[in-house]
């Protein structure tokens, strides 16, 4: 068996504008000091990672990797979640989604899908630069807005949604393992790959790819109300990346899975810190050590009660205590006896002639 690395920190929700953390320094220390190992990194923030020159300058990844070592911490992944939603957005979320994008490519959606091919582009040669093997982003989304069945589903539309985004895709699925790094796709609503079967689809279309791979995120199976235990027995071989985050579904009179555009603190589903939801992590830990996962278990921040700073010194605490520490041995291996064939036939009660 292997164990899991951790606890890890993405840096995402913790970027601010004050010290410590609007820089890279700043973060990797302060994470060090709650007990953080690894830290996982947006890509959008020049302050915090230059991915332009990461994907050009050796010296850079080198001198970015040397300065989180007098922390004690590594980088587990690059994050391109908000350029790998930019792959692909259909046109209802065309105006909200080019706030994410650089002012230049604003306003015109095939240079913006471009724009983010290239950056996904940039970040696979950063990725190799820093010795990486994983990277996590969200896929994009041309088919959401007809997720819910009426009107009634056409099958074509559907068909020809998949089919695009696996050809925006599979270019970038392609650099990605000449450079020998898996991508990992957060299963997101607001995706089209949002669950284990809109992921399979996804994965056929790009031909079963050896680096199509899964960003493992209980919460977001548990607020969609899946067996996200069961998740794992049917994936484990694609779940490169694991994100720790609790969540709490709590059936109500008034409003289901989708929220009734509510503020999250009215919401049934709600993002909680970790320990304050609902989310089996004993059992998670559990599974994915059984099969061998022995990626990052990465805190991703998210509670509408208590603060970012509370959350990540309660969570990386929590992280250290769910992860196991591996046997070396079977408990019952001291009971074992050496036989041999012939012996063993003898305990079956089978005689030479007896074949």
């Amino acid at each position: 068996m292997k164990k899991i690395q951790g606890p890890g920190l993405f840096l995402a929700q913790f970027i601010g504008d004050s010290a410590p953390f609007n820089s890279l320094d700043g973060l990797a220390k302060w994470a060090s000091e709650l007990g953080f190992t690894n830290i996982q990194i947006p890509t959008m923030d020049p302050r915090i990672f230059d991915l332009d020159l990461a994907a050009t300058s050796q010296s850079y990844c080198d001198e970015t990797v040397a300065r989180l070592q007098q922390y004690g911490i590594r980088i587990s992944e690059l994050s391109t979640h908000i350029q790998g939603q930019l792959i692909a957005v259909h046109p209802a979320y065309d105006s909200v989604f080019d706030g994410f994008a650089p002012e230049l490519v604003r306003g015109n959606p095939k240079l913006r899908q471009t724009w983010a091919t290239e950056q996904l582009m940039k970040a696979a040669e950063a990725s190799q630069r820093l010795g990486l093997t994983t990277h996590v982003t969200f896929s994009g989304a041309l088919a959401w807005p007809y997720f819910y069945p009426w009107p009634p589903h056409n099958a074509l539309l559907f068909e020809e949604a998949f089919e695009q985004l696996a050809q925006r895709w599979l270019p970038i699925l392609n650099r990605f393992d000449e450079c020998g790094i898996d991508v990992c796709y957060e299963l997101h609503p607001g995706e089209d790959l949002h669950d284990g079967v809109t992921f399979e689809r996804f994965l056929g279309l790009v031909n079963n790819h050896p680096r199509c791979h899964i960003l493992y995120d209980p919460s977001h199976l548990h607020l969609q109300q899946m067996d996200y235990l069961g998740f794992i027995d049917c994936y484990h071989q694609r779940i490169r990346a694991f994100h720790v985050k609790d969540a709490e579904y709590t059936p109500s009179a008034k409003s289901g899975v989708y929220g009734g555009y509510q503020p999250w603190l009215a919401r049934a589903g709600r993002f909680r810190s970790l320990g304050d939801g609902q989310i089996d992590f004993k059992s998670i830990f559990s599974k994915l050590t059984q099969y061998d996962f022995s990626g990052v278990a990465t805190l991703e921040w998210e509670c509408c009660l208590k603060s970012p700073e509370a959350g990540a010194r309660e969570g990386a605490e929590f992280i250290q205590r769910h992860i196991i520490p591996i046997a070396e041995h079977a408990f019952d291996d001291f009971a074992a006896v050496e036989t041999d064939p012939q012996q063993i036939r003898a305990l079956l009660g089978i005689k030479g002639a007896d074949v």
